[in-house]
């Protein structure tokens, strides 16, 4: 994950913990050896050319590190940002990058050391302490993240980014009730924190479902057009309130503002199949391929479309690309096994 987007991307949180909770402070075996994937870039040309002109400009070293970072150029990165700060140690925005480039390169500790320098040397700094908190919480460092918040709460006792980093915290500690305390606490101090009514909106889904739509509807009424938000109601629909029509429009409202979005034509593959209408179902499997050649499960299930539409060669032509994608998918197996006998 980039941890430039972790907020909207936190859902992936326990694959990020996987890798990065163990403390491995160097990349994999297989990425250690000295590479530059920005070699010959043109836009790193012009940077260089500028540095030589003016070696004594931080900015233009952050500029080109922020190059490096995109093209996951990280050593290069981090030596041009660690120069940045060598000549302006007061820009705080140098640390938060250089944390960023740190724990994209699996280099946890150090994420960590830079961004408890930065909050040393800008303790009054709500950004700093916040994006602490992120990364304390990527880590899996429970107490130390809500340490982290008790300090913005010190300097801004209704800051709505702390409470729902807070409910972060919380729900990844299983303890739902204070995280539902705290996600309620960061909306109503900013109604604008669109992941607030989403997570209370799922959180609510089993014990109240009336409540939780009330969620998700703020959440759209605030940003129509959010595809977490459209998806997570869609979802909800589907598998709460058992309305798979109206799951299938939200789903043809996200594809409006994405047609990218290779899980909207998925789902809506397994809501036809759940409405027995397969030739639909086997559209849109085809859709979420196409978007993403790798989509094993769409594979599979465009298998079973074609099984029972009669098409058996297509079916076992699926099942086997999805075996050829994950060799351990079970289902896969047994359905080529029995079409083969």
């Amino acid at each position: 994950m980039n941890a430039k987007t972790f907020l909207l991307s936190i859902v992936l949180l326990p694959a990020i913990i996987a890798f990065s909770s163990c403390g491995n402070e160097t990349p994999p075996a297989e990425e250690q050896v000295e590479t530059n994937p920005a070699a010959g870039d043109p836009s790193i040309q012009v940077i260089s050319d500028k540095i030589a002109n003016n070696p004594n400009d931080p900015s233009l070293y952050a500029s080109r590190a922020g190059v490096y970072y995109d093209r996951e150029a990280y050593d290069q990165a981090i030596e041009d940002l660690q120069t940045a700060i060598g000549l302006d140690s007061n820009n705080i925005q140098f640390y938060h990058v250089l944390a960023d480039v740190y724990l994209d390169y699996y280099k946890s500790r150090l994420a960590l050391n830079t961004l408890e320098e930065a909050t040393r040397r800008f303790p009054e700094n709500i950004q700093t302490w916040l994006k602490l908190t992120e990364f304390q919480l990527i880590l899996r460092q429970h107490q130390r993240a809500l340490i982290s918040t008790n300090e913005i709460e010190k300097m801004q006792p209704l800051n709505a980014e702390m409470f729902f980093m807070r409910g972060m915290i919380r729900l990844d500690m299983a303890d739902t009730v204070k995280a539902i305390n705290n996600f309620q606490m960061a909306v109503e101090n900013d109604p604008d924190i669109i992941q607030g009514w989403i997570y209370l909106g799922r959180l609510y889904s089993d014990r109240n479902p009336e409540f939780a739509e009330r969620f998700f509807d703020n959440a759209l009424r605030r940003d129509p057009e959010n595809i977490e938000a459209l998806h997570a109601k869609a979802y909800f629909l589907s598998n709460v309130k058992s309305d798979l029509n109206e799951s299938l429009d939200l789903y043809r409202r996200i594809v409006v503002v994405d047609k990218n979005y290779e899980d909207a034509y998925y789902n809506s593959g397994l809501l036809y199949m759940d409405m027995d209408s397969i030739s639909k179902a086997r559209e849109q499997f085809n859709l979420a391929i196409q978007m993403n050649p790798g989509f094993t499960s769409a594979y599979f299930y465009r298998g079973v479309s074609n099984e029972i539409l009669g098409d058996i060669g297509a079916a076992k032509n699926d099942y086997q690309q999805t075996l050829n994608l994950e060799p351990d998918f079970a289902r896969a197996q047994e359905a080529l096994d029995a079409l083969n006998q």
